[in-house]
This record gives structure tokens, C-alpha cells and sequence, in this order.
């Protein structure tokens, strides 16, 4: 029998020109949109995973935005910092191998993994192999500057076109795979660098 491998899924809204934040993190020219019904398959995708992967600085804006975490959906952080005494349950900080974190969940049984972001550690997955999918919203406005939805590193990765969604108010969105000869290549590249292991958030 065929056991279906979680996929670390990037599932994401940038700017026309290519930002997910302006340079202060601000995305009020994201939040300030009235979202079209059915939000843009965001509840469909909800469905479909139970585990989110964000970097600490994501984190810590998620948490400004009254964003609310629990048990039923682990969230993982990644850090090279302690966490803080007041993580909710649910959030468990990680300082580990990318690589060596990735294979460990995926190997979990449950559904797919979203990688919320931001584009620090999106750039430090894509760079190990261990990005899937790219679900892109591109939102009909240029910001002019601002934090790019991948790090900007000497890269180049070719990508495969699942689908692609046209909504009324002039969102497009993109729904790209990373061919597994891509990720392959990718994880002979970049040998991972050892860091210390998985830090839970003091109880």
C-alpha cells in the first residue's frame, strides 16, 4: 500500500512586485482588502493541513495580530533564540537541522504542513529541498519595496505549474510544485549546517 508523504506547502499573498511585507512588516495593503467569497481557497487549503511552520520573527507579528494557536493544529517556530515564557500551548520552538527537522515530521502521520513564512526561513527550506508546493496569491498592487517572499540568495529553482485561479477583484493566484529532481539536487548542494535540537517552550 502507497502511503501518501506529508508536503511542506508555502501557501502565501505577495504584492504585484513580489513583497509580502513592506520594509517596516507592515501589510495593511494586504489586510485592508475586502476578501472575496470563499477567501481564496483559504478554508479549502485549512482542511487539508494540521501543522504550520513560521520563523520567529513571523511569529512574533502573528501574535501582535491577536493570531490564535492551539493544540488541535501544532505550530512550530523556528529560532535561534530561547523562546519566551509565553508561548502558547500548542507552540514549540525549533533549533535544529532543517533537513533533519523535515524528515522527522514528515514521517508523522497527519495531513500537509503549511509553511506560513516568512521569507527568511521559506529561502532555508527551499534551499535544503524541502519545500513542495508554492500557493501564491498575487495581490494587484506594486508597494514599491519591501521584504521579498523569498530571501534574496544566489539561487535557481525550477518550478512546475499546477493550476492557476483568477478571482474577480483582480487577484491572481499560482499554484506552483518544485519537480522532486529540483529538491534532489538542492539537498546535494546545501549539506545542512548542525545547530542545537528541538527547544520546547518552557511549561
Amino acid at each position: 500500500m502507497t502511503v501518501n508523504k506529508r508536503k511542506i506547502i508555502v501557501h502565501i499573498a505577495t504584492s504585484a512586485d513580489g513583497y509580502i511585507a513592506r520594509p517596516d512588516d507592515d501589510i495593511e495593503w494586504l489586510t485592508k482588502r475586502p476578501p472575496p467569497k470563499g477567501f481564496y481557497g483559504i478554508s479549502r487549503f485549512m482542511r487539508s493541513i494540521d501543522t504550520k511552520l513560521l520563523g520567529r520573527k513571523s511569529y512574533e507579528i502573528s501574535v501582535q495580530m491577536g493570531a490564535g494557536f492551539d493544540t488541535n493544529t501544532p505550530t512550530y517556530v523556528f529560532s535561534r533564540q530561547p523562546p519566551p515564557p509565553s508561548a502558547p500551548a500548542g507552540v514549540d520552538f525549533i533549533n535544529e537541522p532543517i533537513r533533519a527537522f523535515a524528515k522527522r515530521l514528515r514521517q508523522m502521520k497527519g495531513k500537509d504542513i503549511w509553511m506560513m513564512g516568512g521569507g527568511g526561513i521559506i529561502a532555508s527550506f527551499l534551499d535544503e529541498g524541502e519545500i513542495d508546493d508554492f500557493i501564491v496569491s498575487v495581490i494587484p498592487i506594486f508597494i514599491g519595496e519591501g521584504i521579498p517572499l523569498i530571501a534574496q540568495r544566489h539561487r535557481e529553482v525550477p518550478l512546475r505549474l499546477h493550476s492557476l485561479t483568477q478571482f474577480p477583484d483582480g487577484v491572481v493566484q499560482f499554484h506552483y510544485q518544485v519537480p522532486e529532481e529540483a529538491r534532489i539536487f538542492a539537498r546535494a548542494a546545501s549539506p545542512s549546517v548542525p545547530r542545537r535540537r528541538h527547544q520546547r517552550r518552557p511549561r
